[in-house]
């Protein structure tokens, strides 16, 4: 017993003390490792976390900028639409009083021709009488220089006799008051033959101002038909978006012969298709804004080259220029254009552009020509 106890007191916990120490103390050191990366990785974290709320700030402002300027913008096109509409309610008034200036001048036009004929008829009346009063005039004149003739002829036999019957006195007399009938008679011819010219002239007059007020109400016809084909080809230029080998030349379109159709042909290409049924959708809009009383008519031209085709089918270029030009009138007419609206033209080789003959003069002339134009 006493070896036992001497062997417990000799036991020293201290190394064990100092092991578990050295544990708690690495397991603290591993803690606080933890922590401190844990901390490192929360910091970057939140870091990042403020940069990109950083970042959002930024683009929530730069969209408000943005939205403020699509306000403003906004803004200011709603102002362009009042104005627009403004313009377009005072465009449709002028329009309106034009058509309605239109129709009275056509009535007054209408007026005036009618009255021009009546005038037409009258002065030919009166031109005939004219002719009349001069033919009986001349006759009359002629009876009465026949009559003065065979007046002084019976004077002379009556002087150179020695005495005078009562019978021949009374014939005398007679012949005095005859004279003088003939003569009023003649007077009173001319007097009317007078009046007539001078109502001639006054029928003159009056056809001249008709015609000059004819002559006006034609020549707005043409300004306004100028201002609608004005219209029409702005419209087609921007549906063919501007090409280069589409030119204007006057007051029609060119387009060359090589778009529409292959060499020798009158079949339409399929990108002819397509340009044709543009300008069909184009002409449908600004018909629609023509007045009824307008008469307008689309020309189709053909022209080609001036060398020579001979085939069962185009004897000539004749034959060729007219059936492209034909071909083209029949396809707008599948597209809703009025067939009595067009007008189908072959002109061959004989209306050259470049009277040259190189193939550049050559592909000038192939052509075909578009006018809006009136009958």
């Amino acid at each position: 017993m006493a070896s036992l106890a001497r062997r417990r007191r000799g036991i020293d916990f201290w190394p064990g003390f100092v092991d578990a120490l050295s544990s708690l103390l690495m397991v603290l050191v591993f803690m606080l490792l933890i922590f401190t990366i844990g901390q490192f990785v929360l910091s970057d974290a939140l870091s990042g976390r403020d940069r990109a709320l950083a970042q959002l700030n930024a683009e929530l402002a730069q969209l408000a900028k943005t939205l403020s300027m699509e306000q403003d913008a906004k803004a200011v096109a709603m102002k362009q639409v009042d104005e627009l509409s403004a313009s377009l309610a005072t465009a449709s008034g002028e329009r309106d009083a034009l058509r309605l200036s239109l129709d009275t001048t056509q009535a007054a036009l209408t007026q005036a021709q009618a009255r021009g004929e009546e005038d037409q008829a009258q002065i030919a009346r009166l031109s005939s009488d004219i002719r009349a009063l001069d033919e009986l005039k001349h006759q009359l004149e002629a009876e009465i220089a026949a009559q003065l003739g065979a007046l002084d002829e019976e004077r002379e036999k009556l002087a150179a006799q020695t005495e005078l019957s009562a019978k021949s006195a009374a014939q005398v007399e007679l012949l005095n008051r005859q004279v003088a009938a003939l003569r009023l008679q003649l007077e009173e011819i001319a007097a009317s033959l007078d009046l007539a010219r001078a109502q001639g002239k006054a029928k003159d007059v009056r056809i001249e101002e008709l015609g000059k007020e004819l002559n006006l109400a034609l020549a707005q016809r043409v300004n306004e038909l100028q201002r609608y084909r004005s219209d029409f080809f702005g419209k087609l230029r921007e549906v063919l978006g501007g090409r280069s080998d589409i030119q204007i030349v006057g007051d029609r379109f060119v387009v060359p012969s090589e778009l529409l159709f292959a060499s020798g042909t009158d079949e339409l290409t399929p990108v002819a298709r397509q340009q044709l049924d543009s300008l069909a959708t184009t002409l449908s809009e600004v018909a629609s804004e023509i007045p009824s009383d307008v008469d307008w008519v689309l020309r189709i031209d053909g022209h080609t080259d001036r060398r020579p085709i001979a085939t069962g089918r185009f004897p000539s270029n004749w034959e060729l220029s007219s059936a492209r030009a034909i071909a083209i009138v029949k396809y707008l007419v599948t597209r809703g254009v009025p067939a009595n609206r067009l007008s189908a033209n072959g002109f061959g080789e004989f209306r050259p552009l470049d009277p040259g003959d190189s193939e550049a003069a050559y592909a000038i002339n192939r052509r075909i020509e578009i006018q809006l134009t009136n009958r």
